[in-house]
């Protein structure tokens, strides 16, 4: 081998911070979304027509006013549905659109279609709508007493906390309650349908599960699923909030192409988008915990109720996921969980990043530091003292045994390197002196498991196929969304057949290449497709060493793929030249893999078992500042110490870190979704629903990764990124509460700062806990 082909074959792949494979198409405006396609020729636009009240009769419509405007092709509405009028979700409760009755204020009653999307959208809003008013549930409260459920409640019981709370040193009452989170993705919710011949369907979208966006579209049309097509090459931004709620839009979509038999693009306007689409689940805690005086928990009682919306959409997996979080890192021998999933008149509530997860990790970290505060402990002595075991105290309430447990050593090297103990102290002495600004500073830990909790959705599919010019095409069930899904899985597969990166080209997810996929959510994207790609490149690698060997006269063991070239003991050739003597030869150059998580398994009903196939840990140490004059607060630094295994791509994953943790801190501080007495959504737009900018990026941002491989067969030794880094956030909260607990008096027991915590928020709550201070 010459020394130019050597160079080429010790280059490595994995574990590499390539760019991100449309990075340049990105940047320089060549990447196409939806909305970037050509239209064909005689595509309709459609836009939707909105309630303005969340709760009534629709006793009818008048279109004349929306009909009579030049340009208006025609009004689509239940009446136009040939299938189920009910859309396809996991539980059969939400309308396509609104029957006869009306569920929240912006629910989509019809749509208007017309040949420019500038007379769609004007002519949406001159429908006039005849809606008797009825009472409406708009919170969690009014919920609760009506007894106003989306799914039956869900307990969950380990041992005796009743027990154990009576018969403890110290016990503790306390609320909180967090609030929704808008997905606010760049790329808009948008689909594209084209009706093609003997009544087959294609549908482009914006879209995490197009294999859910294709069952739902038969279903509406009334036709058999291998008659739809959903294709989607990239997604600009998803969060969960493209996992089902893009399906609609494929479905309104396709019905109108069905009534008018011409291609219909419905994109939103970013205010209906945000009026119609559902948002992260707002929760309410309350709890009851008995500790000892170190501050050991003996038992603990959670009252957890979140508010779904109007419909399930994926309320059950959510909350499941909130119960299977709520411990964190935290061995509770003793606990009772009530979980309550409330049907309200707003928006459904959907899936976001970390799925329920933050809402349940959040409340349990409230608790550690509260028992701290009530100790006269530092928070962190406390949540050491509570982290789960190695050979004992390590079985989780659902029963999953905690194999894989870096916590303590973790959160050590963290709290060493971060310098938390001589930082907590110099604050303290800081706000001794300093009448107006207050510092706070939390270390917080995380453990958060990985898989699905449907044990069934833990699959994937992916297809492979090198030509014989060498190049290499891929195909697999996941979406790209910016995460860089796709680059992992070409990294993964050019590795697996020892060929150059820019060998492999990657193809958009097509539900006619790899069905029944699963959606890119859980965190499991790269997990499962990944593996499932590499099985595919490996079966090719496969025909191919064996033919090498056969032809050379050498064991397999003597062939070597590597860097595009494959090595003999009787010499070398390019990758390509082996492909082409490999079709002469007739050896099949294609192939499917097919992946399924191996060791899970749940119970839904008595949520016991292994839901999860590992856990990623991670910490987090935040300092803040807060003026407790305006109750503004900022965040002035932040490390972090992330468990990702043995990273396929370091760049990409360290973005995923950063991006994480900036959009949990969102949430926790300055992200309000704020509806009015009449439920209407008032922060519908960018104007209104304010997000981090870059000017809240703490000066300080270091982010380490954990040293060591996944201990599971993962690919690669890699773990999961997509979701986890959200969850390190809390620290920031929880600091700010030290901030403003340094203002209380030491016989205030909690500091109860509801979620977000915005100025108004935080000022309000410094004005509670002075007076409280004043009254002691």
């Amino acid at each position: 081998m010459n020394r130019e082909l050597s160079a080429l074959a010790s280059q490595p792949v994995l574990g590499t911070p390539v760019l991100h494979e449309s990075a340049e198409a990105q940047v320089s405006g060549l990447a196409q979304y939806v909305d970037d396609i050509p239209e064909v020729k005689g595509t309709l636009h459609a836009a939707p027509i909105l309630s303005p009240v969340p709760h009534g009769k629709l006793l009818g419509f008048d279109a004349s006013a929306a009909l009579a405007v030049p340009g208006v092709v025609a009004i689509v509405t239940a009446a136009d549905i040939p299938g189920e009028t009910i859309l396809a979700a996991q539980v059969r409760d939400e309308p396509i659109f609104a029957l006869d009755e009306v569920l929240f204020a912006g629910q989509v009653i019809g749509l208007v279609v017309a040949e420019s999307l500038r007379a769609a959208r004007a002519s949406a809003a001159m429908v006039r709508l005849d809606i008797e008013e009825l009472p409406a549930i708009l919170s969690i409260d009014d919920a609760l007493r009506a007894e106003s459920y989306v799914l039956p409640p869900v307990f969950k019981v380990r041992g005796d906390p009743d027990k154990a709370i009576a018969k403890a040193a110290h016990r503790l009452s306390g609320e909180l309650r967090t609030g929704s989170q808008e997905h606010l993705y760049l790329e808009g919710q948008v689909a594209y349908a084209l009706p093609g011949e003997q009544r087959t369907w294609r549908v482009l979208t914006s879209n995490q599960h197009p294999g859910g966006a294709q069952e739902w579209v038969a279903h509406a049309l009334g036709i058999d699923s291998a008659k739809v097509t959903i294709e989607t090459r990239r997604i600009g931004g998803g969060f969960g909030g493209k996992e089902t709620q893009a399906n609609h839009l494929c479905v309104w979509s396709a019905l109108a192409a069905n009534k008018t038999g011409r291609p219909v693009k419905l994109r939103l306007d970013r205010d209906d988008d945000m009026m119609l689409t559902g948002k992260r689940h707002p929760f309410q805690f309350r709890y009851s915990v008995g500790f000892d005086s170190r501050g050991m928990i003996q038992g603990i009682k959670i009252h957890m109720a979140s508010d779904c919306g109007f419909s399930a959409d994926l309320s059950g997996a959510v909350n499941s996921r909130a119960i299977c979080h709520i411990d964190n890192a935290y061995f509770l021998e003793h606990v009772e969980i009530a979980s309550y999933r409330c049907r309200t008149h707003t928006q459904s509530s959907t899936a976001f990043r970390g799925f329920g997860g933050p809402q349940g990790m959040l409340c349990i970290e409230a608790v550690v530091e509260d028992i701290a505060r009530v100790l006269g402990k530092d928070p962190l002595d406390i949540r050491k003292l509570n982290f789960y075991g190695v050979s004992e105290r390590n079985v989780t309430p659902y029963d999953q045994r905690v194999e894989d447990n870096i916590l303590e050593p973790l959160v050590s090297r963290l709290e060493k390197s971060s310098d938390y103990r001589k930082r907590r102290s110099a604050i303290e002495q800081w706000n001794l002196t300093s009448p107006v600004i207050k510092r706070g500073i939390a270390l917080t830990p995380l453990k958060f498991g990985i898989s699905f909790n449907a044990t069934f959705l833990n699959q994937a599919g992916a297809l492979v196929s090198v030509y014989t010019d060498g190049s290499v095409q891929v195909n697999h069930g996941g979406t790209e969304m910016g995460q860089g899904l796709n680059t992992k899985v070409c990294m993964v597969v050019a590795d697996e057949l020892g060929v150059p990166l820019t060998s492999v080209q990657i193809t958009a997810a097509n539900t006619d290449k790899v069905p029944n996929a699963s959606a890119t959510a859980a965190s499991s994207g790269s997990d499962l497709n990944s593996r499932a790609a590499q099985i595919a490149a490996r079966r090719i690698k496969d025909r191919l060493v064996g033919f090498l060997a056969a032809r050379d006269g050498c064991p397999p063991e003597a062939v070597a793929l590597a860097g595009g070239i494959a090595t003999t003991s009787k010499g070398s050739q390019t990758f390509a030249e082996l492909a082409m003597a490999a079709w002469m030869a007739r050896i099949q150059l294609w192939s499917d893999g097919f992946y399924q998580t191996p060791k899970i398994e749940w119970d839904d009903e008595k949520l016991t078992g292994r839901p999860f196939y590992y856990f990623a840990y991670g910490a987090a140490c935040s300092e803040v500042a807060i003026d407790t004059l305006t109750g503004e607060s900022r965040v002035i630094a932040v490390d972090i110490l992330h468990d990702i295994g043995r990273s396929i791509n370091p760049g990409i994953d360290i973005g995923q870190v950063e991006g994480g943790f900036i959009q949990g801190m969102g949430w926790l501080t300055c992200e309000e979704v704020v509806w009015n007495a009449k439920g209407l959504l008032l922060s519908h737009a960018p104007s209104t629903y304010k997000i981090p900018a870059t000017g809240d990026v703490p000066k300080h941002f270091k982010i380490e990764f954990w040293p060591e491989p996944n201990r599971e067969q993962n690919v690669y030794g890699s773990k999961a990124t997509g979701e986890t880094p959200l969850m390190l956030a809390i620290s920031v909260f929880e600091a700010i509460r030290h901030a403003i607990g340094c203002v209380a008096a030491p016989g205030i027991e909690r500091i109860p700062l509801p979620v977000p915590a915005t100025p108004e928020t935080i000022l309000k709550v410094l004005t509670a806990v002075q007076a409280d201070a004043l009254r002691l």
